[in-house]
């Protein structure tokens, strides 16, 4: 659970890490999900990569990084990637933290305009072949929040989502759209895991149908709304709102800022290896 201020609930509100973290030092980021990292007593271990995507601009061998233990007898791997060090900043890379986080902050009533609901509903499978990551429930509302992890942050200060072409995204914001037709309240929610962002945007050069779909469900009434984070190795605080800007916007320096951050972007691939037997 976490903690908040009885003054400003949304403000300084503290999800801590469930176990303590351990440091080291990223080696490389291979397979999409499996990430080799020297800790700090120079052991070699291989962490689970919870993020699907490009990560672009995070993927830095030598970067300090902190992994989480992994919970439960069952997880093939002693570790889960859950932040890094970006030159001055802090940055988390485990895109479940965000559903924790906001399921904490809905349980607690600590987020603000969602107006008033009985119970929260996490996975709630609202259509068919799809679930939304909460439904709040009251007796004269129904609300679904789609919670969406925001890292990419360029040199204008705004986050960026998502960094390379999410269908899945695209599909959500669809079926929204189509919730809200129907009378029933939706909410798009960026959590960003750093604390150096001004405001968020849909990313039109890396994903233009995901952007072409957030502005049609804003115009339908789907709601979009920003929190921003700081992530340290002891949890993630919420410093607090930052606006959602759907207006567009010239690509020319956000395509410059992309080609900037390729090499550290993505993951290795391995070689495919061809037989030679008949």
């Amino acid at each position: 659970m976490g903690t908040l201020s009885p003054s400003h609930p949304l403000q300084g509100f503290f999800l801590p890490w469930p176990r303590p973290l351990v440091e080291g030092r990223l080696r490389r980021r291979y397979h999409r999900f499996l990430a080799d990292v020297v800790l700090l007593d120079g052991r070699v271990v291989t962490a689970h990569c919870p993020n699907s995507g490009l990560m672009e601009g995070l993927v830095r061998p030598g970067a300090a990084v902190w992994l989480s233990p992994s919970e439960g007898p069952r997880r093939a791997l002693p570790y889960t990637w859950s932040m890094m060090a970006l030159d001055d900043t802090l940055v988390g890379v485990d895109t479940l933290v965000p559903n924790r986080l906001v399921r904490a902050l809905l349980e607690a009533r600590a987020l603000p305009r969602l107006g008033p609901y009985d119970t929260v509903h996490p996975e709630y499978a609202h259509a068919a072949g799809s679930r939304v990551d909460f439904r709040l429930l009251s007796a004269a509302r129904v609300h679904d929040i789609e919670v969406k992890n925001c890292h990419l942050v360029y040199p204008d200060g705004r986050g960026y989502f998502p960094d390379s072409v999410s269908v899945r995204a695209t599909r959500h914001l669809q079926i929204l759209s189509r919730e809200v037709q129907r009378g029933i309240a939706a909410t798009v929610l960026f959590v960003v895991q750093r604390d150096d962002v001004k405001a968020v945007r849909p990313a039109a050069l890396h994903d233009p149908d995901f952007a072409a779909a957030a502005t049609r469900a804003a115009a339908l009434g789907v709601r979009f709304r920003a929190l921003r984070t700081r992530v340290s190795p002891e949890g993630v605080t919420v410093l607090g709102a930052v606006p959602v800007d759907l207006k567009p916007y010239a690509l020319s320096r956000v395509a410059g800022w992309r080609l900037a951050l390729k090499p550290y972007s993505g993951w290795e691939r391995p070689k495919r290896v061809v037989s030679s037997a008949p």
